[in-house]
This record gives structure tokens, sequence and C-alpha cells, in this order.
């Protein structure tokens, strides 16, 4: 039965809410922005009202079906592993377009509060929130830039690594936050070479 939670898992993560809503709101995020048909572009193109919608149906699907599968005991231990990954990696590679997805942040939050009753997804908030503040208090309320924003993304659920084993969870949640760090930094890949070479010119510049 695992195999059949995983393959439901994964088809829910791969509906790609945030690209249809905005076809319906007559705009292609694939030609918004970065190109990502996630709930962030669709904010962007269309306005906060149908980006949180985007926002909400990306969540639910990581969130509604681990939750009834946690609740029902239908998977338990190392068995979720797979079935926790599966709505992420659906919404990365979504097959609905030919492979393509968003960043899947907003389905990471889903599968996060499922897992751990919302407590891990609030930290993971906070951590974020802490990041956007310093990083405006130290820019003097200058807009953050696309790259510093997915860096602070990847960053944020690394620190949640070490919040996971402080808090007494289990191994196997904890291998899921490895495939859901790989994943994301996966998805954040262009942000995280840009802010790498960022931060080498800077480097280079103050040795000289």
């Amino acid at each position: 039965m695992i195999i059949v939670w995983t393959l439901c898992a994964f088809v829910c993560g791969s509906l790609m809410f945030s690209y249809w809503l905005g076809r319906i709101a007559r705009t292609n995020l694939k030609v918004v922005g970065d190109g990502n048909p996630g709930a962030l572009n669709l904010w962007k193109a269309a306005g906060f009202r149908w980006g949180i919608m985007g926002i909400v149906l990306d969540f639910l699907k990581g969130y509604l079906i681990l939750v009834l599968l946690l609740g029902s005991s239908r998977i338990e231990g190392y068995a979720m592993i797979p079935v926790a990954l599966a709505p992420i990696v659906g919404h990365a590679f979504s097959p609905f377009l030919k492979g393509r997805g968003g960043k899947a942040i907003a389905v990471t939050f889903g599968v996060w509060s499922a897992l751990s009753g919302f407590e891990v997804s609030l930290a993971l908030a906070i951590i974020l929130a802490v990041f956007l503040g310093v990083i405006k208090l130290i820019n003097k309320g200058k807009p953050t830039s696309p790259v510093s924003d997915g860096t602070q993304v990847v960053i944020g659920l690394l620190l949640v690594g070490i919040y996971l084993p402080l808090r007494g969870f289990s191994g196997a949640v904890i291998w899921v936050w490895v495939g859901n760090l790989l994943l994301i930094a996966y998805t954040h890949r262009h942000e995280l070479r840009a802010s790498w070479r960022q931060l080498f010119n800077r480097t280079v510049k103050s040795m000289k």
C-alpha cells in the first residue's frame, strides 16, 4: 500500500493549481519573472487574491493527504518518508507541465504542518521572518531580491535540521527533512549559484 499512497501523494503534489489559476486570470506564469509556475509568480502577475488562493491550494496538496494518512495510522515510521516527499517531488517535477514545476515552498509548509502538527512549519516561518527582518534592516527597508529570498529559504530549511533533533523528532522525520532540503536546494539552484557568485565576487574585491 505504501507504493499506492506514494503515487497518490505524488499526483496530489503535481496538480499545478497556481499555474491553472493564472490561466483563468489570463496570465501565463511561464513568461512572468523567472517562469516559475508557482504561487509567488501568480501573486506578482495577477494580484494578492489570486496569489493567496494559489498558496492555500499548494499548501493543502501537501497537507491533506498526509494528515489523513497519519491520522488513520495507515502510514507509520519510515514508511512515511516516500509518502511525505512525494507531494514535493510532484510539485517540483509536475507531469502536467512536462516535468517542470514550482519552487515547492507552499507544499513544503503543508507537508511539515501535517507531520508535526504545524510545529515545524511555524518554526520555519519564524526563521524566515527573522531573516527577512534582518535583511531589510541591513538594506534600510529596500525590497529584497529573488536571489536573496531563495537563498534565505534554503538556509532556513537547513536550520530546521538543527531544530528537529533538539525537539526529539524521529529518525524518519529527519530523513524527510534531508530529502526536502535536497529538493528545495535543487528548485532554488539558480538563486544559490547567483548568491555564491555574489559572495565570491565580494570576497575577491575585499582581498584586493
